[in-house]
């Protein structure tokens, strides 16, 4: 069983091990200093390998890993941490208790608090946070999500959310734990997306229920961005797609909770948390004009019609897929509830 690198562990004979910063079930993050250039600080990402038997697989995962992790070195953002290297160990050039080799990807280490650390610290003050400063974090926020899908192939993130973004000591943001991404589509490399399942529930768009099947693009991101700046601003979570599909009243218009959030304001988080990615404007660009400023006015269907949505189911499939997951997830957790 891997226990996880231990600080002091030392890596390439390069990279020294601090502290744990996080975890999860795609693998560990740490803190770490670079020995060949004294005092700068890092973070490592260990990847854990893909589940199932088969050294095929296995060989697959890493071939794409360092194809992936080469597009991202590639990246340079003032509003993304900057990818510096990346390498493969094995079991005994690391901790020595994995069965299988680790990759790693090294990445600025960003200080400071994260937004979801941002909005506890505001709900424990009974406040919420102020709109003309959430809207500049916005700002930056679409700026780096712009760049990522203007890439060729396109970047997706796919886990956008308070807890991934964080604010610098200086006032920047950065948008973190885009880490691995892979092809949307094994056969077809045009858009690479974050090698992380679905995402987090209340910011995943339904499209991303379908799995690997489903038809993820640009608009997905702006969806979790919608989320995340109601989040912001109301201090909680939107209901999550599962919920909204299955009770289109799920969703809390957020001047119900805030009322100091503008109707301007509202009407981009709302357009941005449409159900189905048509009722959504076409990129992050097209919808930061529209929060803020220099836009036209886009048609708010905070509940999609019948007829809508039966056109959409047979005229996307992996949407059907979506939906079915949704009643499936919806349906074990009645049963496992009543047990």
């Amino acid at each position: 069983m891997n226990q996880g690198l231990q600080p002091g562990t030392l890596l390439r004979d390069r990279y020294e091990i601090l502290s744990l910063i996080g975890q999860g079930g795609m693998g560990s993050v740490y803190k770490a200093s670079d020995r060949r250039l004294p005092g700068r600080l890092c973070a490592i990402k260990e990847i854990l390998p893909p589940p199932g038997p088969g050294a095929s697989a296995l060989t697959h995962a890493q071939e794409q890993f360092l194809r992936e992790a080469s597009t991202l070195a590639r990246l340079d953002h003032p509003n993304l941490p900057k990818v510096s290297d990346y390498f493969a160990l094995a079991p005994h050039e690391a901790n020595g208790q994995a069965a299988t080799s680790r990759d790693y990807l090294v990445m600025d280490y960003v200080p400071g608090q994260d937004l979801h650390q941002a909005v506890q610290g505001a709900r424990r003050e009974q406040r919420f946070l102020d709109q003309r400063e959430v809207l500049g974090w916005m700002a930056q926020l679409c700026d780096a999500l712009i760049y990522l899908h203007e890439q060729e192939p396109p970047v997706l993130h796919r886990d956008v959310k308070p807890g991934n973004i964080k604010l610098t000591p200086e006032g920047r943001i950065k948008l973190v734990d885009f880490g691995l991404v892979k092809p949307l589509d094994p056969d077809d490399p045009k858009t690479l997306t974050g090698m992380r399942g679905i995402g987090s529930l209340p910011y995943t768009p339904i499209e991303q229920y379908a799995g690997e099947l489903g038809h993820t693009d640009t608009r997905s991101d702006l969806y979790s961005l919608g989320a995340t700046l109601y989040h912001l601003l109301t201090g909680g979570p939107p209901a999550s797609a599962q919920d909204r599909f299955l009770d289109p009243d799920a969703l809390v218009l957020p001047s119900q909770t805030n009322p100091a959030i503008t109707p301007a304001v509202e009407r981009a988080i709302l357009v941005a948390l449409a159900l189905h990615p048509n009722e959504r404007p076409e990129s992050v660009s097209s919808w930061s004009k529209m929060l803020l400023g220099d836009a036209p006015t886009i048609p708010v269907a905070v509940h999609p019609t019948e007829t809508g949505w039966g056109e959409a189911l047979r005229e996307n499939w992996w949407l059907l897929l979506a939906a079915l997951a949704v009643i499936a997830a919806a349906l074990f957790l009645t049963f496992y509830q009543s047990l």
